[in-house]
């Protein structure tokens, strides 16, 4: 029986850009060091210009680029739904639980960011998602299809 690993946070992620090449980087590391043993990597991603599998042929040389594109299970997330909400309620509990206070400098910033990822995911914090797909039939029927 195969099992389920909990999704994981590359790194914590303070960088000075979010570049092709960055996030190139973070894939390497999700697919080689975070689960170097999965036959399959699922990624649920937006839609940023720079998350492509393009990235990764621009970041290493082609079969290593090949490689890593075939290790992922690629999911883009609607342009137009209401995940980013969710996305935004995470991020508005790391300003509430970690970011609340003057953070002298880029060093400290990423190590205070490092240990708030730690402890939501040693507990496994979860979101309460309240947006059902029969809401979501209702909000976003442009784009559903009409059967």
């Amino acid at each position: 029986m195969a099992t389920r690993q909990e999704p994981a946070l590359a790194k914590a992620g303070v960088t000075d850009r979010h570049t092709a090449l960055d996030y190139a980087q973070v894939l390497k590391e999700l697919s080689d060091v975070h689960f170097p043993g999965a036959k399959s990597i699922t990624l649920v991603q937006d839609n940023l210009n720079t998350h492509a599998k393009a990235s990764l042929y621009q970041a290493f040389p082609a079969a290593e680029a090949r490689r890593l594109v075939e290790r992922f299970e690629w999911h883009y997330t609607p342009k137009h739904g209401s995940w980013l909400d969710l996305a935004e309620s995470e991020l508005a509990v790391l300003t509430s639980q970690c970011l609340d206070r003057r953070i002298p400098d880029k060093p400290t910033l990423t190590k205070e960011v490092a240990a708030w990822v730690r402890h939501r995911n040693s507990r496994h914090a979860k979101a309460d998602w309240h947006f059902t797909t029969e809401t979501a039939r209702i909000k976003l029927k442009h784009l559903y299809p009409v059967l």
